[in-house]
């Protein structure tokens, strides 16, 4: 039956250049009961009405799996998928799929080319059908194990570079524990940004599996006492992975625990942990790119996207944090007594001003008719190509650049494959200002600094310039970024495009 067919050219998100319409659809007749197709239907309209090309081919796949599982032996008396529960069915999927020779896990591959294993994309597409049918979740947010930040009634403090969108608590083992600290999460959520929340979160799962391991009787934060603490920090410092977070682990554990108890009156917890339980920071090895390894990297990146290419080269320019590069507005431009200007808005501190040089106006200038051409008005010069209304997001350019670096082998001086360091472009911008002796209150202006005892990392020679010489300094680092650019011939023109 022609109803029975779900074709993607229907469906204006689906539809490519080229692609035959027997080639891209679901057949619902490959189904042995009417019930499952009516419940296939629904999930596979909302897929295409929501997802992209790639993904409904992946889906396809998975689909016709699962067809083929739901005509098996074992599941001959079965007319709906609420006939079984969602774990009885997961678990006869990956039988079924064992006794067919196919796998059930997926080889995972970072950007850093470290491998991980998960459920296989049909395993992981059957759960989500189960999801989509299964009853409407009416609590609150705040009394489910995965919330929805967008369902939350409080304003979330993010960092629009990154997409976080939910806080998953189903890692805290203890389910009293676990309602504790949904509580001090919505707490600290008003008054903390999103990142240093996700930071309590993720040091509470840690010490949520210590305690399931080595203190099994406890089920609540009331029980736990100085003892308690100092094994798990002693646990904490000796791990394999221990490093530099472990200070930042600490504070976030105090914080965390302190809250509960002013919550709850566990009076015990606010005075839980004593100064010398935070282990000293151990300062990051300062790194920055030498000229070498600048020409190289630059040299691939002229081969990349021409607004990926754009945002990289700006970003070195500037000598800015990746997140204010990535949310510069469209208006940041301006020319004051002849000089053109940036305005730049930091996530961390303010917004500032500072003077550049002409190249890098004329870049900017071709980066912003780039968006206006491809996506008309939006609020920042960079954006994400599948929602124009955010900007560009870190993620997607560390996987871009990194899988560019996986596929040239782009090693650095030491002969190791080049990492993604978007600060080190930051460091090398600091390293060339204080190679050209100008003092720290103007490298902390041209860096964007809120004070100057950052300065002291970037510092190698002493104060010779006063900050009203900066006009010299700018031409020269911009002279600095194009020689490493050496021999991009028509690569760079297409970036430029300072006709």
């Amino acid at each position: 039956m022609e109803n029975d067919i779900i074709y993607f050219s229907d469906f204006p998100n689906l539809q490519e250049t080229g692609t035959r319409k027997d080639n891209g659809k679901f057949d619902l007749t490959l189904l042995p009961t009417q019930e499952l197709k009516e419940e296939f239907r629904g999930y596979i309209m909302y897929r295409c009405k929501n997802g992209t090309f790639r993904a409904l081919i992946q889906d396809r796949t998975a689909y016709n799996h699962i067809a083929k599982f739901l005509n098996s032996r074992i599941n001959r008396r079965i007319k709906s998928l609420g006939d079984r529960n969602p774990e009885k069915w997961i678990s006869l999927l990956k039988g079924w799929m064992l006794e067919q020779g196919i796998t059930i896990v997926k080889e995972k591959k970072s950007v850093y080319g470290t491998v991980s294993y998960g459920e296989a994309v049909t395993i992981l597409y059957f759960r989500n059908v189960l999801k989509f049918l299964g009853p409407e979740d009416l609590r609150d947010e705040i009394e489910k194990d995965v919330w929805e930040l967008k369902n939350l009634d409080i304003k979330i403090r993010s960092n629009p570079i990154y997409n976080v969108k939910t806080l998953d608590f189903r890692k805290i083992y203890q389910p009293d524990i676990r309602e504790e600290c949904k509580k001090a999460v919505y707490m600290n959520l008003q008054y903390e940004a999103i990142g240093t929340v996700q930071g309590e979160l993720t040091i509470m799962r840690i010490f949520s599996e210590y305690l399931q391991k080595e203190y099994s009787k406890i089920k609540s934060c009331s029980e736990i006492d100085r003892e308690v603490l100092e094994e798990f920090l002693i646990h904490l410092s000796t791990k394999d992975t221990s490093h530099s977070a472990n200070s930042s682990y600490v504070i976030s554990l105090r914080r965390q625990l302190e809250t509960i108890g002013k919550i709850y009156s566990y009076e015990r917890l606010e005075h839980l942990f004593i100064n010398t339980d935070i282990p000293p920071e151990v300062n990051a090895e300062f790194r920055v790119y030498s000229d070498d390894e600048m020409k190289r990297l630059n040299a691939e990146i002229t081969q990349m996207e021409v607004q990926i290419a754009r945002c990289l080269l700006i970003h070195q320019m500037l000598g800015t944090r990746i997140s204010d590069t990535l949310t510069l507005r469209p208006d940041c431009l301006t020319r004051e007594n002849g000089q053109d200007m940036i305005e730049i808005y930091q996530v961390k501190t303010k917004r500032y001003k500072k003077p550049i040089s002409k190249e890098l106006a004329k870049l900017l200038q071709s980066s912003i008719e780039y968006t206006q051409e491809k996506f008309g008005d939006t609020e920042y010069i960079f954006v994400n190509e599948k929602e124009p209304d955010r900007p560009m997001q870190y993620m997607a350019i560390k996987t871009k650049v990194m899988s560019m670096i996986q596929e040239k082998q782009l090693k650095d001086d030491h002969g190791e494959l080049f990492g993604f360091g978007t600060h080190m472009f930051r460091h090398y911008y600091g390293v060339k200002l204080t190679e050209m002796h100008l003092d720290d209150w103007t490298i902390a202006r041209l860096l964007g600094h809120k004070r100057l005892n950052n300065v002291q990392h970037y510092r190698k020679m002493s104060n010779q310039r006063m900050a009203d010489e900066t006009r010299e300094v700018r031409q020269r680092m911009s002279d600095i970024i194009y020689m490493s650019l050496a021999r991009w011939g028509e690569e760079y023109e297409q970036i430029r495009q300072d006709d």
